[in-house]
Parts: C-alpha cells; sequence; structure tokens
C-alpha cells in the first residue's frame, strides 16, 4: 500500500513538473507542419538580453526554443554552432536542453563542447568556432539553447582582461539586430540596458516592431519585439537582404562625424601610415617617369593592387579597424583589404600626397544611425583639384580603374583630420564600361559559317573579359577562348586568335580578335534560310551578365542590382549564298528612359545579298530601385529577343 502511495505521489510529482514548465506548453502550442507548411525547422522563441557597461563592453544572453518540424529540419539542428574572435569576443555555449516528442527531456553534457579554429579562406586572424552536437531529432522535438558572449565583433588594443572586449570606440555601444530570417519565428525580443547617461539613437528598418523604453536605476532599459516572423522571400538580382528586411540599428555614437574622427585619430596614434626608407625607395623606383599627378597615383594604386596579395594573416594585438602599419604589409606583401588601403596611404604619402583612408560597406546599403556597418577599407587621396579621390587597391587587380564602378552608388565614410559625414559613390556613365563586338561573316550553301569578329571593352567590361585570361593560367587560354563561342555553338571551330599582353592591363583596352568556322549554323531548306547572326547570340555573356536575367516577372517587390552600368554594342555584316527577301525579321525597336536604353535593328542590302545587324543597350545604374524595372527589363528582353529569335529570308531564283 506504502509502495503505491509512493508510486501515485511520484507521478503527480512528475506531471506536475512536466505541466509547470511553461517550454512544455509552448513547444506543443507552437503548431508543426499544418500551421508551417513550407517551413522545415520553427523558432518559437528568440531571446537576447545585452546589459552594456559604462565602457561600452556588453554581457550578452541568448536564449532559444527550436522545433524540428521534418526530418531536413532536424539534420539542420544537429549541432549548435556559434563563432567568434577570441580577440574581441568571448563565447560560453552554457547549457543545451532537448525536449524528445515522447516527453522525454534530454540535457547534454557541456563537457563536450569542441571549441576549434574555424574554417578560413584568404582571412586568417585567428577566428574559433565552438560546437556541440545534439545528435539525432525526430520531427516533433525541440531544442532549446542558452548562450553567453561578451565583446563585440571587431578587436583593437587592449591591457586588462575584459579591456579587449570593449568596443574600438571606447564607452560607446552599438548593434545591428536582425528580424528576419530564413524559417519562421514565433517571437523575437531584443532588449538592451543602457547608461542612463548615454545618448542612445535607434531606428526600425522595414517593417514594424513593439517597442519600449523603460528607466531602471542607473539605466534605461530598451525593449523591440516583434511576432510571426515570417521566413524572408528572396527575388532574383534582388539587393541585400539587409536594405530590405526587418532590422534595428542602435547606437551610442552621435554621429558619423565623431566615428570620421574616431578611425582619423586610431590609425594617425598607431602609426599606420608612417614612411620607411624602403617604402620611400620603392615609391621613388615606381614614380620614375612618371608625367603628372594622376599617373603618379595610378602607378601607386595598382602596384599597390597588383603586388600585395590578398591574404590577411592576424598581427595580434591592434587587429580590426586598425590599419597595419605600411612597413608590415610592404614586408609581408599580402594583407586584406584595410591593409592594402594602408599600404597604399602610406606610398601615397611618401610621394608628397595627402591621403586618408576610408570604410565602406560592399554589397550593401550604410543607413544613417551610427552603427558599424562596414566590412570593406579602401584609400582617398587629395588632388590639385582639392577634392578627395577614392582609390581601391583591393578591386581593381587587373582593372582599368582607380576605383572599382562595381561600388557605384555605395556609401563610405572617410577618415580624415576635419571629420565627414556618410557619403555615396557616383553613378559611374554606362559609355566607361562598353563592350562592342563587330562581326564580318558570309554563310555558305550547306549552311556553313565563316567569318571573324572583334571584341572590345574598357572599364568593368574590359575586366570581365580580360578574367578569361589573367584568372586562369595561360595554358587555359585558349580553351577558356573557344568556350564562349562554344557555349551555344559547339560544332565551331576557331581557326585564329589574336590578342596583346592581358597582363599589360594598362596599355589600353582588351582587344581580341577571333577567326572562325561554325558548320551547319544555318538551316537551309530549298528556298528558305534560318539563322541568328553569331554576334547576336549569347556570347561573351560574361561582359553582359544582364542576359541571364529573367526578365518574364512582371513586377518587383525589392530594389535589384546589376553588376554595373554598362554600353553594350553589337554589330555584324553577314553575306549570303544568294539575293534574298525577309520573311521574318525580329521587330526593330527603339526607346531610351533614364534608366536603360535599346536600339536594335535588321537591314538587308539594297542588292540582297547581305544581311546588317545593329543593337546598343545601355544600362545606366549598378542598383536599381523596384519601380525602375520596366524599363530594365524592356532593354533586356529586347536584347535577349535578338539573341533568340531567328531571321527567316528566302533565297530568290
Amino acid at each position: 500500500m506504502i509502495r503505491k502511495l509512493f508510486t501515485c505521489l511520484l507521478f503527480s510529482f512528475v506531471f506536475f513538473t512536466l505541466s509547470a514548465n511553461p517550454i512544455i506548453n509552448l513547444i506543443k502550442d507552437a503548431g508543426g507542419t499544418d500551421e508551417y507548411p513550407d517551413a522545415n525547422l520553427l523558432t518559437i522563441f528568440d531571446s537576447t538580453m545585452v546589459d552594456v557597461q559604462e565602457s561600452g563592453l556588453s554581457f550578452v544572453n541568448i536564449h532559444k526554443l527550436y522545433k524540428v518540424l521534418t526530418a531536413k529540419g532536424a539534420q539542420d539542428i544537429n549541432d549548435i554552432t556559434f563563432g567568434y574572435d577570441p580577440l574581441s569576443a568571448y563565447v560560453d555555449i552554457q547549457k543545451v536542453i532537448i525536449y524528445r516528442k515522447n516527453g522525454s527531456i534530454e540535457s547534454l553534457d557541456m563537457s563536450k563542447v569542441m571549441d576549434y579554429p574555424a574554417p578560413a579562406r584568404m582571412l586568417y586572424w585567428g577566428a574559433r568556432e565552438k560546437m556541440i552536437e545534439v545528435g539525432r531529432l525526430e520531427p516533433g522535438d525541440a531544442v532549446e539553447v542558452f548562450l553567453f558572449r561578451k565583446g563585440f565583433t571587431y578587436a583593437l588594443l587592449f591591457d586588462d582582461e575584459d579591456d579587449r572586449y570593449i568596443p574600438p570606440m571606447r564607452g560607446h555601444f552599438y548593434d545591428i539586430v536582425e528580424f528576419w530570417s530564413n524559417e519562421p519565428i514565433k517571437e523575437k525580443v531584443y532588449q538592451t540596458r543602457i547608461p542612463r547617461d548615454k545618448l542612445v539613437q535607434y531606428k526600425f528598418y522595414n517593417g514594424e516592431v513593439q517597442c519600449s523604453a523603460m528607466p531602471d536605476g542607473e539605466k534605461m532599459v530598451y525593449t523591440f519585439a516583434k511576432k510571426d516572423i515570417k521566413p524572408f522571400k528572396r527575388e532574383p538580382w534582388m539587393v541585400s537582404r539587409s536594405d530590405v528586411a526587418p532590422k534595428l540599428l542602435i547606437s551610442t555614437s552621435p554621429d558619423w562625424y565623431a566615428k570620421s574622427l574616431w578611425f582619423y585619430g586610431v590609425n594617425e596614434d598607431f602609426g599606420s601610415f608612417d614612411v620607411t626608407p624602403e617604402v620611400k625607395a620603392k615609391v621613388d623606383e615606381i614614380l620614375e617617369g612618371a608625367v603628372n599627378e594622376m599617373d603618379s597615383i595610378s602607378r601607386l594604386t595598382h602596384w599597390a593592387a597588383d603586388e600585395i596579395r590578398y591574404s590577411g594573416i592576424s598581427m595580434g594585438e591592434g587587429e580590426g579597424y586598425t590599419l597595419h602599419k605600411g612597413e608590415m604589409t610592404f614586408l609581408d606583401r599580402c594583407g586584406v583589404c584595410k591593409d592594402k588601403a594602408g599600404m597604399l596611404v602610406t606610398m601615397l604619402r611618401a610621394a608628397g600626397f595627402e591621403s586618408y583612408p576610408a570604410m565602406t560597406m560592399a554589397g550593401s546599403r550604410i543607413d544613417y544611425i551610427p552603427a558599424d556597418q562596414f566590412n570593406h577599407s579602401v584609400t582617398l587621396a587629395k588632388l590639385s583639384d582639392g577634392e578627395y579621390h577614392l582609390l581601391d587597391p583591393t578591386w581593381v587587380p587587373f582593372v582599368r580603374e582607380l576605383w572599382s564602378s562595381a561600388e557605384q552608388q555605395q556609401n563610405y565614410l572617410m577618415g580624415i583630420p576635419e571629420g565627414a559625414d556618410l557619403k555615396i559613390t557616383p553613378l559611374s556613365p554606362p559609355e566607361k564600361h562598353f563592350i562592342r563586338i563587330t562581326g564580318n561573316s558570309e554563310i555558305q550553301p550547306d549552311g556553313t559559317l565563316t567569318g571573324n569578329l572583334t571584341l572590345i571593352a574598357e572599364g568593368q567590361s574590359d575586366a570581365s573579359i580580360r578574367g578569361l585570361f589573367v584568372r586562369y593560367p595561360k595554358s587555359a587560354w585558349e580553351s577558356n577562348i573557344k568556350r564562349e563561342i562554344k557555349r551555344n555553338h559547339p560544332l565551331a571551330r576557331i581557326t585564329e586568335t589574336n590578342y596583346k599582353d592581358p597582363y599589360d592591363y594598362m596599355s589600353g583596352p582588351i582587344i581580341l580578335r577571333i577567326n572562325y568556322t561554325i558548320p551547319d549554323f544555318a538551316l537551309i531548306t530549298g528556298d528558305e534560310i534560318i539563322f541568328t547572326p553569331l554576334v547576336a547570340t549569347e556570347i561573351f555573356t560574361r561582359g553582359m551578365i544582364h542576359m541571364y536575367m529573367n526578365t518574364s516577372l512582371k513586377e518587383r517587390e525589392f530594389d535589384f542590382r546589376d553588376r554595373c552600368s554598362r554600353l553594350v554594342k553589337l554589330e555584324e555584316q553577314v553575306k549570303l549564298p544568294g539575293k534574298v527577301s525577309a520573311i521574318y525579321l525580329p521587330e526593330e525597336e527603339s526607346f531610351d528612359t533614364p534608366v536603360a536604353s535599346f536600339e536594335g535593328n535588321y537591314q538587308i542590302s539594297l542588292k540582297g545579298s547581305a544581311l546588317r545587324l545593329f543593337e546598343r543597350i545601355t544600362l545606366k545604374k549598378r542598383i536599381y530601385e523596384n519601380s525602375d524595372w520596366p524599363d530594365y527589363s524592356k532593354a533586356v528582353a529586347a536584347q535577349q529577343k535578338f539573341a533568340r529569335e531567328p531571321v527567316i529570308l528566302k533565297l530568290k531564283n
């Protein structure tokens, strides 16, 4: 009787404990594949609590609860992994609990957390990862994770144990919080406690959020919450998700001027740009025979671009926003963007120029709340016109530019002694990035096409075509050229190619001449000839990346992007095996808008023995608003139509 009573009491205690655990109820009430038919994993809650100290050091507690919906979701969460930089952040996976669908609860053995070097490529700063294996899960299981972190993303100089985790701008705090996800989130909460004497700026972008600010002793507590976050749906060629998806920016930095002055001061104090005798001697050697200031700047920019290999080696203390000293980069002959930029600043100063570094964000917009939205460093030079000019030695190896126009319409912040506000790079005229293909060909009576074509390209289009050579070993050059033709014309035989040394890119735009023979190119049936001129077909599309764009989309929700503004000009004169008249020619089209333009037509010669193709396509931006899509897609679709619709001609007796 006593044993039965004890068993009954034990069962009642366990039942009460389980029913009293709110996590159990949250998992039960969260829903499953009926409510989320397209999801593999559901985040029931995502909670982040940040406690900011007077120094700017932050202590972060993260608490998440996931529910597995499918076998794919189980695979996605079979381990818990967090990356960190040990120079600037400390991470501790404190607890992981598994709630099985059958009601059992397991706590993982935290002594099995692995701490190991993170996989790295080209950037070796000692980043690490902490990981614990969750093991086999089934749909209906849930995983609860507790994580503690202190620090930030980048590191500067430090002395005391916790000083390494204080942000670069000591005393200031910032955070960028994504309120988007690839999987549904039932509720996400971000809360930060900040000393009341700090000025706080925040803004929520691309959506709505519940927010509050409440005093709590000597701190203000800012809370941001959003429920029922649906998976973010991407569009092809859209801008970065950071530009259009819900996010929070919060910062105690007063403005961009303060960040500009700090960035200037921290590198000057560190001596990042001190000129050594060795650097000065190299600069003098490079500039021997330079004819003017632009020639000098071009020589130095391309030396830093071509001779400093992109490979990041940590200098330990000081890594992050502090640019490596020019002396170190000159000796190592390698570095990442900030080191190449710093090397160029040093060399420009050695040549007598006024030069400073700048920060930018390659790939996405920088919003106006002064949180550190940077991932790239570039160089400034003040020229005789009194203006600062941007230089980018990272993005211009074997590129005939000093500032890559693939970075047009991109925000940047200058680190200059007078301070500066956030700026944006201007549009680059499409004419500076032209690609022109001119062909002369003849169709034989058996349908064979023989002829030649000449390709010339400039700017970013030059870089795309030149990449066939400079990004490959010399043994692959000829096969790369053939591939551009054979991709759509597998029977083609390239009989001759002619081009100058691709590595001598500063001598002039790339010019490529090709002679070819293509059997069975035209379909000749009785008195009809059916073909598409070779130049109109999709050859060398690496210089016309817009040809991969899906123009069937009727409208766009988000802004979109191309690689660069661009001008394409295509011309071909085709000699025919007899006199012809037109049965079908793709319709002539011509229009011009502020976004894009197109002009294209076919003409049969007066004697009827030749066909002339002409196309001119102008795409006038890199970043486009969604409202630009009708004009942009119209121009691209017009070129695609000329490429994919054959001409049909009638042979006259």
